[in-house]
């Protein structure tokens, strides 16, 4: 992408619909094909069109070969390291600890868990967990189309799966003069669907010993491909400290900057340099741990179902948190940017430093409440509650944080009951911002509210005295005092001295108002005592039988139907399958029963709640 002091930015059709920050970056665009990968990216006659258009000196795509100079590794290294087969054996030659696996003909009956991993990937897509042979047929069968899908390799490894282990990763950074160093770890064990949600570094686990174990290793991985450039060893971590090789990653990772920003290293320069053929400018004693720096990965999707189905739509309000201090934010969109469902969810990577862990958390809270992001929904509820619970706090965590710790899926802080036990301080922060907000136009000084927060109503009594609201709920009284801006979307608030960043996404002259508060979104009707008195009168909304049908869940498209019109179907029988995002996902039958009508053929495009079948 590098044409002497000029960048070339390779992009979709799409993006002049739809605005991103590297096309406005660049001092030329190219467009290489539509949407779908396969006829894009992978497109290599397309991306070498591309070259000769612009007469590019220097490439950089990841884990693609081209004849130009390429930022990155050399093809034998990005051949051997992307194909999890090869790379396997050469890691058991070059003595670094492999997981228990299968290098030849895959026999899986009693040796269940197995992991089921596609061959030429990364980023969770084509992974599935088998637990018996029905799961593991179709493990296989997802894994091998979402490989093909993504990478353009349907190929699978199978190996042993290793329960609730850590995820640490070891950043590498090598020379084309056999130089190569370690650049401490990073700790990735936060995952949904076997993607990354939450990374730190350092990790709270390792101690000394085990780190430079671990840097080791992955420096001989490296000089055994005599691999040249910035890329990550990957490592499952067991309760004893025991660690086996996962994969190689032959690109800069999505969580590089918390690296950089532990050592003080820029990893794209020292890429660009290493491309170049300069030596590296370190030796091993040089690179430091100085400070502590934690990434949240913000993505565009719903964190309340299945800890996070896609979601898409135009950025309609976005502003980033800048003005925290040591926050950087990596984003490639801007307010008016559209999510489509043909790649990655990923809104922005959110990082912060510290000189210490609790320091890094607590700028990462921060940052999460003073995000703004409008028009799609995001994942700042889940990331806001992880970095904040016990166990995280404590460094107890391991691949399978998210499902022990909500077994019956994320549900935000109301499920924890934070707002509807009045004894818990947090209760009152909303309260009190709400009530000022509809209430602030009244020339009144008392009033007597009723607020219904789910499926509790509670009675509220609001005295002004100038600036100052006095709140009382069941007893207690809370002092409130904030300069309020209402063209702002956030709003600072001060109870009893304690400053909180609360966002009002919306309200409307019903008393229905939406707020976002320590990342979870709230809705709640706020009324004067007789029109929640008169409101008893209103007739309330039918609920939806949805027993009978099937709706989607997501944003995509559809990949196969299983059934049609007047087959029986039984309950949990896969109907159709959706991809959205790069991953593919079965719908199943809620009850048995006969289909009635199908409302979605294969090739379509569904958007979230599109009726799907009809039962009888």
């Amino acid at each position: 992408r590098l044409l002497g002091d000029r960048y070339i930015a390779f992009h979709l059709d799409v993006i002049y619909r739809s605005p991103n920050v590297h096309v406005k970056m660049a001092d030329e665009a190219v467009c290489v094909g539509p949407a779908p990968t396969s006829k894009s990216y992978l497109n290599m006659d397309a991306i070498m069109e591309a070259i000769k258009k612009t007469r590019a000196q220097a490439v950089s795509l990841n884990e693609s070969i081209c004849c130009v100079t390429f930022v990155g590794p050399d093809t034998h290294a990005i051949q051997a390291m992307g194909d999890k087969i090869e790379s396997k054996l050469l890691a058991k030659n070059a003595k670094v600890n492999t997981i228990p696996g299968f290098d030849g003909v895959v026999k899986v009956r009693n040796c269940y868990p197995v992991m089921i991993k596609a061959s030429a990937g990364g980023g969770g897509k084509g992974m599935r967990i088998a637990w018996n042979d029905e799961e593991t047929r179709e493990g296989f069968r997802f894994s091998s189309q979402e490989a093909a899908s993504s990478f353009g390799d349907d190929r699978l490894l199978i190996e042993k799966f290793i329960d609730n282990p850590r995820h640490i990763e070891i950043q590498v950074l090598a020379d084309k003069h056999d130089n190569a160093l370690w650049l401490n770890e990073r700790e990735c064990s936060i995952q949904r669907r076997n993607q990354k949600v939450v990374e730190e570094a350092p990790s709270t686990f390792l101690d000394p010993e085990t780190r430079r174990a671990m840097g080791e290793q992955a420096v001989a991985l490296a000089k055994a491909v005599k691999y040249s450039s910035a890329g990550t060893v990957e490592f499952l971590v067991d309760t004893k400290k025991n660690f086996y090789f996962l994969e190689m990653n032959t690109r800069l990772q999505v969580e590089h900057p918390i690296t950089e920003c532990i050592t003080g290293l820029d990893l794209v320069q020292e890429m660009i340099r290493v491309a170049k053929g300069y030596p590296l400018r370190h030796k091993q004693a040089d690179i430091p741990i100085n400070g502590w720096a934690v990434e949240c990965r913000v993505y565009a999707e719903d964190p309340y179902k299945s800890f996070g189905l896609p979601s898409i739509g135009r950025l309609s309000r976005y502003q980033e948190p800048l003005h925290v201090s040591n926050v950087r934010v990596d984003s490639g969109i801007q307010e008016g940017s559209d999510i489509s469902i043909y790649y990655d969810p990923m809104i922005s990577k959110l990082i912060t430093y510290g000189s210490d862990r609790a320091e890094a958390l607590q700028r990462m809270e921060e940052a999460l409440d003073n995000y703004v992001i409008r028009g799609v929904t995001h994942n700042i509820a889940l990331l806001r509650e992880v970095i904040i619970h016990p166990r995280f706090v404590q460094g107890d965590v391991s691949t399978k944080f998210l499902p022990d710790v909500y077994p019956d899926g994320f549900k935000g802080l109301f499920s924890l009951q934070i707002f509807l036990c009045v004894r818990n301080y947090l209760h009152y922060y909303n309260f009190c911002l709400l009530l000022e907000i509809s209430l602030a136009k009244l020339d009144l000084n008392n009033w007597e509210l009723s607020i219904q927060l789910g499926d509790g109503t509670y009675s509220v009594t609001v005295s002004n005295n100038g600036s100052t609201f006095s709140v009382e709920v069941d007893g207690m009284k809370l002092n409130v005092t904030s300069e309020w801006n209402l063209a702002s979307p956030l709003l600072s608030v001060t109870i009893d001295g304690t400053q909180r960043t609360i966002q009002c996404l919306s309200r409307d002259a019903a008393g229905n108002i939406s707020i976002q508060f320590l990342g979870t979104v709230y809705k709640l009707r706020i009324l004067t005592k007789l029109a929640a008195e008169l409101s008893k009168y209103m007739p309330e909304k039918a609920v939806e039988d949805t027993t009978s049908i099937l709706r989607s869940p997501m944003p995509g498209a559809v990949v196969a139907v299983s059934v049609k019109p007047g087959d029986l179907v039984s309950e949990g029988q896969e109907i159709c399958v959706i991809e959205a995002m790069k991953m593919q996902n079965s719908m199943i039958a809620a009850k048995t029963g006969k289909v009635k009508a199908l409302h979605c053929k294969a090739g379509e495009t569904v958007g979230e709640g599109d009726l799907l079948i009809e039962l009888e």
